[in-house]
Parts: structure tokens; sequence; C-alpha cells
């Protein structure tokens, strides 16, 4: 089995260890904390977090249509990728892991690796304890200090997730590997606007590089594009899992959608980017 992955009291940065059934954490300084019954760690103890959680709803919609393999080729180059770069027996952190989905298939890519995903919502996790047994799914905001020790990272993952650059750098081991994929703008580019979803902005892979910049050398940058058969349900699910579903009206969208083909041909699209930490 892989060594436990390093990890830090949030609290005073102490080194946490786990019990012999891994449903506790404890550090030198007394700080404890419980797995939920599901299976992951709430490291966000007092003040929380000020961003919005996924709700339950929108987990429900993006594990059904993940489910539905139509982002499966994008979870394969990225395993693909990631098996290519990353040493055999790696600690992968994946910050902003959702349900698990895409850190499932890389660690299937690199059986002897071990994992810790963050995310801020508890209704993801609980998927993702289910999904990925034997990696510490915490509940964490990647905007604050990362629960885990400098340098103790070989891979960082960010799938459509908020990016923290300067704490990826500091987790990553000098000549580690942040990958980054982003929705390109033609991404779903049939339904955006009668599904009333957000627009994508342009050159994000620029931004992306802009932003990690300072600690980080490019060393790949790749786009994964082809066409997905969609059904009405389908759709409503893609346009629920995401940021848009904060401002959508259900029956709306459902009355949008009906007036669609079904199935309907649409295009997914992504960039895919790699750095060397510096």
């Amino acid at each position: 089995m892989p060594p436990q992955p390093p990890l830090a009291c949030p609290v005073c940065g102490g080194r946490l260890e786990p019990d012999s059934a891994r449903t506790t954490l404890t550090c030198p300084a007394g700080h404890r904390y419980d797995a939920a019954k599901q299976g992951y760690f709430n490291l966000l103890t007092g003040s929380g977090t000020k961003f919005q959680a996924d709700t339950a709803a929108m987990v429900a919609a993006r594990t059904d249509f993940l489910a539905a393999g139509h982002y499966r080729p994008l979870a394969a180059e990225l395993a693909r990728l990631a098996a290519e770069s990353a040493p055999e027996q790696a600690v992968v952190l994946d910050a902003g892991a959702g349900t698990g989905y895409y850190l499932a298939e890389v660690l299937a890519a690199l059986p002897s690796a071990t994992a810790v995903a963050l995310d801020i919502s508890k209704y993801a996790l609980r998927r993702a304890a289910r999904a990925l047994p034997g990696t510490y799914c915490l509940a964490w905001d990647v905007w604050r200090r990362l629960p885990l020790p400098d340098a103790s990272v070989d891979v960082v993952l960010n799938v459509f997730a908020p990016r923290n650059p300067a704490e990826f750098r500091r987790v990553l081991t000098p000549g580690g590997l942040l990958a980054v994929v982003t929705p390109r703008p033609e991404h779903l580019q049939e339904i955006r606007g009668a599904a009333g979803m957000l627009d994508i902005a342009g050159n994000k892979e620029g931004d992306v590089a802009a932003a990690v910049a300072p600690g980080f050398t490019p060393v790949y940058t790749g786009t994964c594009t082809y066409p997905m058969q969609l059904s009405s349900s389908d759709i409503q699910n893609v346009a629920l899992m995401g940021p848009s579903a904060r401002h959508l009206d259900e029956a709306a969208l459902r009355a949008a959608v009906a007036t669609l083909p079904d199935p309907m041909q649409v295009t997914a699209s992504f960039t895919l980017q790699l750095f060397r930490a510096e």
C-alpha cells in the first residue's frame, strides 16, 4: 500500500496523523479531526469559508452527467499526461476535486500513487470518499493555506477549479507538476445560449499561464475536443452541474431544452496545461 500522504494541521501546522482505523486525524498539539460517517474530514472549523459550495443538486447533476461517460476522453487524456510526467509513487493533490472523477482516473494510471482530495462541498466529498478508497478527502478552501507541508506533493491537479498558484508552488516539490484543465470558448457552444449558461472567456490558457508565471515553467499545452451526443436530460445536467446553476430557473431550462433535438450533437472542448515548479 502506498504511504500516507503528509497532512498539516490547519490550526498549528503540525503533522496530522491518523489512528489505526483512519477515522481520526490528530496533531502533536492535540488538534483533532474526526471523519464524517461518509468518510471525509472537515478541516474547515471555526469561520469555515465565505465561498459558495456546490449544492446537493449540483453534485447530483454532475454525477449523472459524468456517469454517462461524456467527459471520459478528457479524464483519459489527463490521466495519460500525469502518468507520463509524474513519478510512479507520486503524491497527488487534487485542488477542487469535486466528486473525485478525474482523480480516480489519474490514480488508475498511477497505481502506486497516493492522494489528497480537497473541495469545499460536503456533498461532493461524500461521493469522492466513496469513489477514492484510501484517499484523504478533506473539506478545505483552496484560497487558504493548504493543509500540507512545504514541498510534499509531486502533482497538483486543478480541473475547472479555483487556482492558488502561490500555495500550489509551496506544496509542490521542486520540479513537481501542476496540471490545469479549463474549458475553451467553443465548449458546449451549441447549447449555451438556449440553456442560459454563462459564457466562457477567451484566452483562458493565457490567463492561467500568466497567473502561475512567478513560480512555474510551462511544459505542455494541448487541447481535447470531440463531439458528444447529449440527450435532453444530459443537457439539463450539464447546465445544472456548474456555476450557471446558481442563476438558472429549472422550469425555464426544461422548457428551453424541450425545443432542442434529442439527442443533440454538442462540442466538448478543453485546454490542458502542464507546468513544472521552479
